[in-house]
Order: structure tokens, then sequence, then C-alpha cells
């Protein structure tokens, strides 16, 4: 009689995928160029405000406010790109065959994500920080440190709702390129035609996650701020994300 001995299959731990995702959005060349690109777009902002802008805003809040404008634009195209760049390069049936479990695959990626955004984050506010101590030395600048924790956890929430969105674009999409139409042409287009709408107009802040994030910004947020901003985010970033979920684990992976 032979004994057959099942041998139990460890699963990949969940932070050694989020690292290797982390890994692979960092160290590919889309993701070199757009950090190497927004390291540049930080030390021009900075350089621009000190040289054009008026001394009484050379403060803290002044630089956190422009150099996080940069990461607003840039991070939500490397999550995209995080995505829709396994299909585009094939490379999905492999990950896949490595880690079979797609929502974990996907939970790591966005996961990876968020951790980049948070490191960009902390950049941009060390840029705010030189900024203001250069606009003090070089510019007598007004140089207040007055910014308030509820500050950085708004700036910290709205770069996290725009890379979970660029990231659900993608997600849904599958296509680097309707993904980036989605994100930077419809979204903007649909926000002005609320704005623009009589009948609309009152409804741009529960439809609109940028009309909705705007008391973010301003550090003045209501509790109808924050309802606003919830059902916003559920229709522009949480239902995308689930239907880009659902069509993942339940579509084929395609490799040709």
């Amino acid at each position: 009689m032979t004994t057959v001995t099942a041998s139990r299959v460890t699963r990949v731990p969940l932070g050694r995928l989020v690292r290797v995702e982390l890994s692979k959005t960092v160290a590919s060349r889309s993701g070199e160029w757009l950090l190497t690109a927004l390291g540049l777009a930080l030390v021009a902002v900075v350089a621009v405000t000190l040289l054009v802008g008026d001394a009484a805003d050379l403060t803290f809040r002044g630089f956190a406010e422009v150099t996080s404008a940069p990461l607003s634009l840039l991070l939500p195209l490397l999550a995209i790109l995080s995505v829709t760049t396994e299909w585009s390069q094939r490379t999905a049936l492999t990950t896949f065959t490595l880690e079979p479990d797609r929502a974990r695959v996907v939970l790591a990626k966005l996961a990876a994500m968020v951790a980049v955004g948070l490191l960009a984050l902390a950049a941009a506010l060390t840029a705010a920080v030189i900024g203001n101590v250069l606009g003090t030395v070089l510019r007598d600048g007004s140089g207040t440190w007055g910014l308030r924790p509820s500050e950085v956890g708004d700036l910290v929430l709205t770069q996290v709702l725009a890379v979970v969105q660029g990231f659900a674009f993608g997600l849904l999409l599958l296509n680097t390129s309707a993904a980036i139409v989605l994100y930077y042409l419809v979204a903007p287009a649909v926000s002005t035609v609320l704005s623009l709408s009589d009948a609309l107009r009152g409804t741009a802040a529960w439809l609109d996650l940028g009309s909705a994030s705007t008391p973010l910004s301003a550090g003045s947020s209501t509790g109808q701020d924050w309802a606003q901003l919830a059902t916003a985010a559920t229709l522009w970033v949480l239902l995308p994300l689930g239907l880009g979920l659902i069509r993942l684990l339940r579509g084929d992976v395609k490799t040709d």
C-alpha cells in the first residue's frame, strides 16, 4: 500500500505581493519617467513660486498647495498604467499564474499605488518645507508654518482619492487610452456641465468628485460636505472599482 501525502500549498503573503507590485510600478519605464517628471515638477513649482510669488504668500501652507498640484495630475496616470500595462504587455497570465487569487493581486496593486501616493505626498511636503525656508531667506517671505493636522489629513485624503479613482478607471476599462480619456477628459467635462447648468448646479457637489473635494482644499469641511464627498466618491471611485473587480474576476485573461 502506498500512502499519498498531499502537500500544503502556502499562499504568498500579501505583504510580499505588495512589495512585488510596488517594485513593478516603480521599476517600469513608465513609472520611472512619471516619477522623474514628478520630481522635476516639484522643483519647478517651488522655483517659480519663489521667483514670482508675493512675499506674504511664501508660507508653508502656500508651498504645500502648489507642490501638491502635480501629484493630482501625474499620480492617477501612474495608477492607470499600473493596471493596464499588465494587459498591454501581456503579463497578466504570468501574474495570475504566480498568484491565482485575482482579488489579492488587485488589492496588492492598489495598496502599492496608495503607498506610492503617500510617499509622493511626503516628498511634496518636504519640498514645501524647503521652499518655505528658502522663501524666508531669499525673499524675506512670511515663513509661517500654520498647517493644521486636519488640513494635512485633507491633503492625504485628496491624493488617495485621486490615485484610487485612476486605478478604478484602469481596472474598469483595462485599456490605457480609454482610461486616460475617461479620467482626464470625460470626468472634467461632466464637472463642467454640472457647474454650468442652472438646473444641475445644485446637485454638482453630490455628483461631481471635484466639486465635492473643494472643501477639503479649503480646510473647512462640514457634515454636509462629508456626505457629498462620500456620495461623489461612491459614484466615481467605488462604483468603477467594484465593476472593474467583477469584470476581472469573471473574465478570461487574454494574451493574444
